[in-house]
């Protein structure tokens, strides 16, 4: 999002700080909302944790982040015996544990993270969030594109090409924060993710639930080694990663 929409201020509870008058409330507390170009964008806190909606719904909170780092953890995985400093764009900001693990990792190059919602990224450079990804945006590596990833990746990313694509901007392929997010999964989003890939490169994306459809059409358009990998939460189906790769 390329024009910040007027935020409304609210009080700010930093976690593991003291909360002014006494404990954190048991609902949700709204830290900023915003209007712009992709609809509504909501920062809450609910007791210890933060949690993002977009256009009401529940995208992500603090609360784990145990799938967002396989995110990042499988692709590095996948590139065992590849380039000694891989370079990875990651796709969506969120909370910002996908960015945070990356950096943990010294084996990582160059770190590109792209955000299309302005908010989101001030949340994290000046907001509640900095508590979280704080040292991550400071680390040298990391460099941070605010622009709307399905357009950078069909445009072609500025002529760059990574050693892996770390895609979480939505609930997974069949499940869309908006109806444009769609065209990221179509054979054209995949062709074109597949270009900004080097040979060998590998493509992960996250999803809230599994889906042989998108293994097919990953193979369709042209991956190997194609691979989904689970992780368990409390209710429901599992949180998937799904992996595949560019011919070499």
């Amino acid at each position: 999002m390329s024009h910040p929409a007027h935020a409304v201020p609210h009080p700010v509870h930093v976690p593991g700080s003291p909360v002014p008058g006494g404990a954190p409330p048991e609902g949700p507390l709204t830290l900023d909302r915003r209007e712009g170009p992709y609809g509504e964008v909501v920062l809450r806190q609910r007791g210890e944790h933060f949690e993002i909606i977009a256009n009401g719904c529940f995208l992500m909170d603090t609360s784990d982040g145990r799938s967002e780092r396989l995110l990042v953890d499988a692709a590095l995985a996948e590139l065992a015996g590849g380039p000694a400093a891989p370079e990875v764009l990651i796709g969506g900001l969120g909370v910002g544990f996908s960015l945070v693990r990356a950096v943990q990792e010294d084996r990582w190059g160059r770190i590109t993270v792209v955000e299309r919602e302005a908010a989101v990224i001030d949340w994290h450079r000046a907001g509640p969030l900095s508590a979280v990804s704080g040292a991550a945006l400071a680390d040298p590596r990391t460099d941070v594109v605010a622009a709307d990833l399905v357009a950078y990746v069909r445009e072609g990313a500025g002529g760059r090409v990574f050693d892996a694509l770390c895609l979480d901007i939505d609930n997974g392929p069949e499940w869309t924060v908006t109806e444009d997010n769609g065209g990221l999964y179509s054979p054209a989003g995949l062709a074109a993710c597949r270009d900004l890939l080097r040979p060998g490169g590998v493509l992960a994306v996250w999803s809230a639930q599994p889906s042989a459809a998108f293994e097919t059409a990953l193979r369709n358009a042209g991956f190997t080694g194609v691979r989904t990998e689970e992780i368990p939460v409390v209710r429901g189906v599992p949180d998937v990663v799904h992996l595949a790769r560019k011919g070499a």
